[in-house]
């Protein structure tokens, strides 16, 4: 008859229900939108003064901060975050070869994301006494297997870009060390991993008073 519409089929049906259950299950619970894979989001760059430690390596003035691993040549090698308002001028502990100065220095003032800014004199880190951070787990051991942690572990790098400092595997975690997070890569890994398997560590942690 016309201006009825014929019920659907069993099939049919079916269809429609995996459709809504498959777009409730990608947005999440209570219909919130699914939360972002790690390698998609960018962490905001933080606010404020922050401090890090590493080898200040000027290489005929071009600075830069490096924060993760330093090749043991001489002079050392590395790469690091582009270090601007440094000054080696009344700065004890710098050693030079050619062209290359460098020294282990803890160093306060901003990052934008790409930069660090030096804004105070820097700490000759042997001589520098940071608060120790509290630990993440709580002491508790992770629930990562070691071939699910090696795994992450094998994708990270190109996951993180040049963000990516390094990593280790202890007692169930990969703890993850990254130039900054303002905890938006932490939410993700737990997301995308589990709230127990990988601990994100920021290079670059904000100043506390």
């Amino acid at each position: 008859m016309r201006g009825l519409r014929r019920p659907l089929g069993i099939a049919a049906t079916a269809a429609v229900v995996l459709l809504v259950a498959a777009s409730c299950a990608s947005a999440g619970p209570a219909g919130t939108p699914a939360p972002a894979a790690l390698g998609t989001v960018t962490p905001v760059p933080p606010e404020g003064e922050v401090a890090a430690t590493g080898t200040v390596l000027d290489t005929a003035g071009e600075v830069q901060l490096c924060l993760g691993a330093v090749a043991e040549s001489y002079p050392p090698q590395c790469t690091g975050t582009p270090l601007v308002g440094w000054s080696w001028e009344g700065v004890d502990g710098a050693e030079s070869s050619g062209d290359v100065t460098w020294g282990a220095y803890a160093v306060r003032g901003t990052y934008d994301g790409e930069t660090f800014t030096s804004t105070q004199p820097p700490i000759l880190l042997a001589l520098y006494d940071p608060i120790r951070p509290e630990d993440p787990t709580g002491g508790k051991p992770g629930a990562g297997d070691e071939a699910t942690l090696a795994a992450i572990q094998d994708e990270l790098p190109d996951t993180l870009g040049d963000a990516y400092l390094g990593s280790s595997v202890q007692d169930g975690w990969l703890w993850v060390d990254v130039v900054w997070d303002d905890g938006s890569w932490q939410d993700a890994a737990d997301a995308e991993y589990g709230a127990d398997t990988v601990v994100i560590r920021s290079a670059i942690t904000q100043t506390v008073g």
